[in-house]
């Protein structure tokens, strides 16, 4: 497939103590939806090398676009007196054998064609239209690639990959002011996604959302919707369990690992096995074997991800955790990995939404937020706004949609009050945000404002 072994050759003659090279493939679809009709559709092939050489316990890199250039190696040692040694490194990765993870590859995805493409947009786009939606706007990503990774310990490894990613967002004008709704569906199969879901929740969201009163400024049982929680995920949830945020004290859960930090119903999993998960693959971008781990057991923090780097910085074990993002989805041949969560997943419980909705008196639907963000880290303080699929809850019953209201509360604090989790998961991925597969998730005493 590559220009691997010839690098590394080189790399050998040129007595490196060790070299690893990543190579992508990849071919990218992508349909922009504006003013309800598709605007654009374009195709990309790329094709991309990176480099880390270890030498002397510096650690140098290149990267190049062009699979044909000869002087990767050159170009990265002649960073070395530049680098500092890093004396705590250890080892690239070594040949080891991995698990079989289901539903990550598919050919319908790997082989079709730009009209194709248009035509899931399409239904995407009918699915959403509605006598009182005024505009429609979205997108749909098609990736399918080939990564390849190999390095002077014997390690090579090779993977085909699939995925699709469909926005839809419907705005409507009716009524006392603009409202939106938005529906997302992502996949690594054909047969597992459906355009049609995609276009009807963006409409069932806007719809519902028309005419929307003033929430007033208290405390609320709120139940967040997976597009919703999966933003947490994503935004404030997954740092703190970052091996070097942990160890750097920069969590708002650093030194308390075999603590309770969650009510016992709540168990968070970062799951590389999850079958048609966005993040699923069977090792990770060093070549090490990917496990299913518990972050949080049943209301006890278990366990932090890393890479190699910032796990020998530690003295430690990496945990199968180094990635490298792809844009919009997959892999990279960045020469320097990053510690990720793969699957970030909440584990479902035995309650649906309508349920959830029933059992609360005073509370607030949410299906959208916007503007996430950790404000205090290490205290666990975050921001979010739910700008869109906002429903009151009185007595049991969802009485009107909502307007917009500011969030601004405390992690530790959020997880201490989960009152009830869904049976309800999906795959949610934000733009350029971690994969996650979550249910909806009901949390009690939060104060909101309206904005």
């Amino acid at each position: 497939m590559s220009n691997c072994e010839s690098i590394l050759r080189k790399a050998t003659r040129l007595h490196v103590d060790e070299c690893e090279v990543v190579h992508v493939k990849k071919k990218i679809i992508t349909v922009r939806i504006t003013d309800s009709e598709i605007a654009e559709v374009k195709q990309n092939d790329d094709q991309e090398i990176g480099i880390r050489a270890i030498h002397e316990k510096k650690i140098l890199s290149a990267f190049t676009n062009d699979i044909e250039e000869t002087d990767l190696v050159e170009r990265a040692l002649q960073t070395k007196s530049f680098m500092q040694s890093k004396s705590f490194w250890k080892s690239l990765a070594h040949p080891a054998t991995f698990a079989s993870v289901e539903k990550t590859f598919d050919k319908k995805l790997e082989s079709i064609t730009g009209l194709e493409a248009i035509e899931i947009a399409n239904l995407m786009i009918n699915s959403a239209s509605h006598e009182k939606i005024t505009r429609i706007s979205g997108s749909l990503n098609i990736v399918s690639e080939e990564f390849e990774i190999e390095n002077t310990n014997g390690l090579r490894c090779s993977d085909k990959a699939t995925y699709i990613a469909g926005t839809i967002n419907a705005e409507s004008d009716h009524g006392n002011s603009p409202v939106s709704g938005i529906g997302a569906s992502s996949s690594r199969t054909m047969n597992s996604f459906s355009p049609q879901r995609v276009g009807s929740d963006a409409r069932e969201m806007c719809v519902n959302s028309i005419n929307p009163q003033s929430c007033n400024q208290d405390t609320y049982s709120i139940i967040f919707e997976p597009y919703a929680i999966g933003e947490m995920l994503a935004f404030v949830f997954a740092s703190n369990f970052n091996l070097k945020t942990y160890s750097e004290k920069r969590s708002c859960f650093s030194e308390k690992i075999g603590k309770n930090i969650a009510v016992d119903k709540f168990s968070l999993i970062d799951d590389p096995h999850f079958p048609n998960g966005i993040g699923s693959k069977a090792f990770d971008d060093e070549g090490i074997s990917t496990k299913t781990r518990y972050l949080i057991e049943s209301g006890i923090f278990s366990d932090t991800y890393s890479d190699s780097y910032h796990a020998f910085k530690e003295n430690m074990q990496p945990t199968g955790n180094a990635g490298r993002i792809g844009s919009p989805m997959g892999r990279a041949a960045n020469p320097i990995p990053n510690p990720i969560p793969h699957n970030l997943r909440i584990k479902e419980g035995k309650t649906s939404r309508d349920e959830m909705i029933k059992e609360t008196r005073k509370g607030l639907l949410v299906g959208r937020l916007w503007y996430t963000y950790a404000v205090n880290p290490e205290r666990g303080d975050f921001s979010c706004t739910a700008r869109s699929g906002i429903r009151i809850i009185e007595d049991g019953k969802i009485v009107s949609p909502g307007k917009s209201v500011r969030i601004v509360h405390n992690l530790p604090v959020l997880l201490q009050n989960i009152s009830d989790v869904g049976d309800d998961p999906q795959n949610v991925l934000q733009w350029s945000a971690l994969p996650c597969v979550t249910p909806s998730v009901k949390a009690d005493g939060i104060k909101v404002v309206p904005i």
